[in-house]
C-alpha cells in the first residue's frame, strides 16, 4: 500500500516561507495526482492545492492563491508546496494525500494520505 511521509513543518512568524515535502519510499508518486490538505481543531479539511499525474496542472483554493506554489519532481518521488507571505490562519496540519485519477481539491476522492505535518505561523 501507498504510504506518503511529510516533512518540511515546523514555526515561522507572519510573512515567512516554508516549503513542504511529500514523499513516498516504495511506490513511484508518477501515476497518481497529488493534493495538500490541512486541518485545524474543530474545522473541516480543507483543500489546499493539487497536482496532476503529468504536473502540467494544477489548482489552489482561493485563500492561498499567489502565495502558495505546488510541483513536483517525480525523478525524486517527491511533491512539494512552496507557502510564501505565510499568515496566523495558515496554522494548520497539513497533509498529502495520493489518487489515482485527476487533481481535485475534495478530500473524499483521495485514497491514500500521510500522517500529517504541523505548521504554525506565529509571532
Amino acid at each position: 500500500q501507498l504510504q506518503l511521509v511529510e516533512s518540511g513543518g515546523g514555526l515561522v512568524q507572519p510573512g515567512g516561507s516554508l516549503r513542504l515535502s511529500c514523499a513516498a519510499s516504495e511506490f513511484t508518486l508518477d501515476v497518481y495526482a497529488i493534493g495538500w490538505f490541512r486541518q485545524t481543531p474543530g474545522k473541516e479539511r480543507e483543500g489546499v492545492s493539487c497536482i496532476s499525474i503529468s504536473g502540467t496542472s494544477t489548482n489552489y483554493a482561493d485563500s492561498v492563491k499567489g502565495r502558495f506554489t505546488i510541483s513536483r519532481d517525480n525523478g525524486k518521488n517527491t511533491v512539494y508546496l512552496q507557502m510564501n507571505s505565510l499568515k496566523p490562519e495558515d496554522t494548520a496540519v497539513y497533509y498529502c494525500a495520493a489518487v489515482f485519477s485527476r487533481c481535485v481539491l475534495s478530500d473524499s476522492a483521495y485514497k491514500y494520505w500521510g500522517q500529517g505535518t504541523q505548521v504554525t505561523v506565529s509571532s
